[in-house]
């Protein structure tokens, strides 16, 4: 069991949603043991907590709100926090959309570590899955199952352009994370980008900030920075999904195309079956604490 974590000084950056395409600055600023991670909209002057309450969309992405105020995208950041350990941190943000960067979390953890990491002198708590549970949605699936450390299998399959199926599994840790997975992009299909434009999505897409998949293949000059980087970025968006819990899961997580939506309804059903959990407070004991749904 590790101590709690925030980062030593405040940090900021900025760049463009990747659905909304509108620019936006974002501030980190250090934050008390046990507070976890707020987002702040500065320019509304709404405070919204990451919690599995505060989610109110996720068609490709994760959004959270409250009363009628958004902030959208909100994954890759919750995976750079959760990858490194950050437990907690104040997330200013003045603009709609956490900026796509380069499409991976491999920026923001760079941002997290010039700002330097403080443990904060109280444990943290984990919670370990007991038993196991699964949600299934359709053709996705996601499970817990126990195990003695963080684990995460998964698998992707598209029936097009050869594109095929894409298997990943492995243990993770603050060194896998930032080198297997902060790096993998997101992706999309050339055929979906005129549909998702016209549905208000992907308007500050590009080759700069995503992997776009074609009739020939990969149509990034880069190529790819993983064979597999389309599942590696899939494992990225689960740990940032499953992060708004607001503790580490301590168990084998297992998902088939599973998605955002499939990811917060896991959560809230495992929140819903308190016998498949503790929730780890001390080396030695255990308590099951009443985690509220604001829903």
């Amino acid at each position: 069991m590790r101590s709690q974590r925030t980062i030593k000084t405040e940090i900021s950056f900025e760049g463009i949603g990747l659905h909304t395409g509108r620019f936006a600055r974002v501030t980190l600023k250090p934050a008390p043991r046990d507070s976890g991670v707020t987002f702040v909209r500065t320019d509304k002057d709404v405070v919204i907590k990451a919690h599995v309450g505060s989610v109110i969309d996720t068609a490709f992405a994760t959004t959270i709100g409250h009363n009628g105020v958004k902030i959208r995208t909100i994954e890759h950041m919750m995976a750079a926090l959760a990858g490194l350990g950050i437990d907690n941190v104040n997330v200013e943000i003045c603009g709609p959309e956490i900026p796509i960067m380069d499409g991976s979390s491999t920026e923001i953890i760079s941002i997290i570590l010039k700002a330097g990491i403080a443990k904060q002198g109280k444990k943290r708590p984990y919670l370990r899955i007991r038993r196991p549970i699964m949600f299934e949605d359709g053709h996705s699936m996601i499970a817990a199952l126990p195990y003695e450390g963080r684990r995460i299998t998964y698998s992707i399959f598209f029936n097009q352009y050869g594109f095929g199926e894409q298997r990943i599994s492995m243990d993770i840790d603050e060194e896998t994370f930032a080198a297997e997975i902060a790096p993998a992009r997101t992706f999309g299909f050339l055929k979906d980008i005129e549909y998702l434009r016209t549905n208000g999505y992907a308007k500050g897409g590009s080759l700069d900030n995503a992997i776009i998949f074609g009739e020939n293949g990969v149509m990034n000059s880069s190529g790819l920075r993983f064979k597999d980087e389309f599942v590696r970025h899939k494992v990225l968006d689960s740990i940032g999904d499953l992060s708004i819990l607001g503790f580490p899961i301590y168990g084998h997580v297992v998902a088939s195309k599973s998605g955002h939506a499939t990811n917060i309804k896991f959560l809230k059903k495992l929140l819903a079956h308190p016998d498949s959990w503790d929730v780890i407070m001390e080396e030695k004991s255990s308590l099951r604490p009443v985690l509220q749904i604001n829903t």
